[in-house]
């Protein structure tokens, strides 16, 4: 069997060990993990209610349509329910963006470093990624827009960007969008655009009805609290989710993440506890990071890079010994950064303690 070049030389996405499997290789127990960007205090009390009532009616299909999470979704947001796509993650709707507009050859503009899954996925269509270096680790908007060819199909903005944490201005965005072509689709990502403090932060929805063609993608893995579930959705315009429903398959989200993201939609309590326990979390961490003599650099979203001015590798290795998860970026390009999410207030105090001795 003849495997075509772009699917032999994918890189594989490389997940974390489960959290018992780390504590068995290392002979460690009450280990806390700060690596993958959760939520620190858990999913939303009011998805879990919903879910257990929805367990009853596992032996049903999920309804094909996201009928009622659509509709709460459109009322919440102000949109109309034919503009949203409902996904398997916010991943999945990356995948059938690729699916329903790319054809084999396009090229895709994606920042760099910036979310692993776009480059992944562009190469698995078969589609030519054209990567643009982050300046000062914030997204190179005037680089991206000059990295635009003829056969340009689709660019990426990460804002907030994973695993930086800047933004890009609302202005720089408008400039930025003023430059590519009404044809290329901007895919404003925003996974992690609860926790953003800065009030010049656009968002893609305020561009839906522009003559430029922006798509808004969020999650409710991060500030709900639903990762384990996996869903998340896009805005666009009309037109491209009529197509976008066409490629997808009906039962794309299940009952229980249905039913879960629904509940949490109206848990408002329990995303203003996320979002302030975040916050705070991140103030004291600056403050206690900044006390150990090394470079951080403030975040716009649950996560933040601290510099560490030697292998992270090693430090990662040594802090994990010591029952503490964190994420060194060395596939990311910093072989020098970790980064680490806000945990609860004990886990922070733990996560400061434990850096302190490995360093």
């Amino acid at each position: 069997m003849k495997i075509p070049d772009y699917i032999a030389d994918l890189k594989r996405y490389k997940p974390g060990k489960p959290i018992e499997e780390l504590e068995r290789e290392y002979g460690i127990s009450g280990s806390i993990k700060l690596a993958s960007n959760e939520n620190p205090i858990g999913p939303s009390p009011k998805a879990l209610d919903a879910i257990m009532s929805a367990l009853k009616n596992l032996h049903r299909y999920p309804d094909g349509s996201n009928y009622h999470l659509t509709k709460r979704l459109a009322e919440k947001l102000k949109v109309s329910v034919n503009r949203i796509v409902l996904g398997n993650g916010s991943n999945e709707i990356i995948e059938l963006l690729i699916r329903t507009f790319l054809r084999e050859g396009d090229e895709v503009v994606i920042p760099e470093p910036s979310f692993l899954l776009y480059e992944i996925m562009v190469q698995a269509g078969g589609e030519r990624p054209v990567k643009v270096a982050l300046k000062e680790r914030v997204l190179d908007l005037k680089g991206m827009a000059g990295g635009v060819s003829p056969r340009t199909r689709m660019i990426f903005v990460n804002n907030p960007n994973n695993p930086t944490g800047t933004i890009v201005s609302r202005d720089d965005f408008e400039e930025f969008l003023q430059q590519i072509p009404p044809e290329v689709i901007v895919v404003v990502d925003e996974a992690y655009i609860e926790f953003v403090r800065d009030s010049t932060c656009p968002t893609g929805l305020d561009y839906l009805d522009a003559d430029k063609t922006v798509v808004t993608l969020r999650t409710f893995s991060k500030a709900y609290g639903l990762a384990g579930l996996r869903i998340g959705y896009g805005v666009m315009k009309e037109s491209l989710a009529d197509l976008m429903h066409r490629v997808r398959q009906p039962f794309n989200t299940n009952l229980l993440a249905q039913a879960g993201a629904l509940a949490a939609l109206d848990d408002d309590a329990f995303l203003e506890k996320t979002i302030s326990t975040v916050h705070k979390g991140l103030d004291f961490l600056y403050r206690e990071v900044e006390k150990l003599g090394l470079r951080y650099f403030p975040t716009q979203t649950n996560f933040f890079l601290i510099d560490l001015e030697r292998d992270a590798k090693s430090v990662f290795e040594k802090m994990l010994r010591r029952g503490v998860i964190v994420r060194p970026m060395t596939a990311y390009g910093y072989p020098n950064y970790i980064r680490i999410n806000v945990g609860l207030p004990e886990e922070n105090q733990r996560l400061v303690e434990v850096l302190r001795e490995v360093i």
